[in-house]
Formats: C-alpha cells, sequence, structure tokens
C-alpha cells in the first residue's frame, strides 16, 4: 500500500468516526452510508485537495455532499 493509500483511508475513517458521532450513528452505518453514496470514492478522489486542508476538511466535505444527496 503506497502512502497516498494510507493518507486516503486515513481520510476515509476521520470523516466516517466524526460523521458517526456527530449524527449518533455506529462507524458501521455511517460507513455503509458513505458506501452506498459514493463518498469513500470522492474522498479519494479529491485528494489532491483535501490533503492539503485540515484532517477534519474530510468530514466536513463528506458531510456537505451527504447533505446534499440525501434532501
Amino acid at each position: 500500500m503506497t502512502k497516498r493509500q494510507k493518507d486516503e483511508n486515513l481520510m476515509i475513517v476521520v470523516a466516517v468516526e466524526q460523521y458517526a458521532w456527530k449524527y449518533g450513528l455506529s462507524t458501521g452505518d455511517a460507513f455503509t452510508l458513505f458506501r452506498e453514496n459514493g463518498i469513500n470514492t470522492l474522498i479519494r478522489k479529491h485528494y489532491n485537495a483535501l490533503h492539503t486542508q485540515p484532517l477534519d476538511e474530510s468530514f466536513y466535505f463528506a458531510d456537505d455532499v451527504l447533505k446534499q444527496r440525501l434532501k
């Protein structure tokens, strides 16, 4: 596994854990929600921008996308 892949995985884990905490979900349920809505793929796709931001930004990014998709 490359450093980039490890970084992408870390961003996803942080986003899932923070999303689960904020919305009172289990991390498994939050991960399923992310997977079903393509959030993991989006985080990986936007790695070049997200990795220059604080780690919490992956959560804010995911939260914004899910708010739009779950309207």
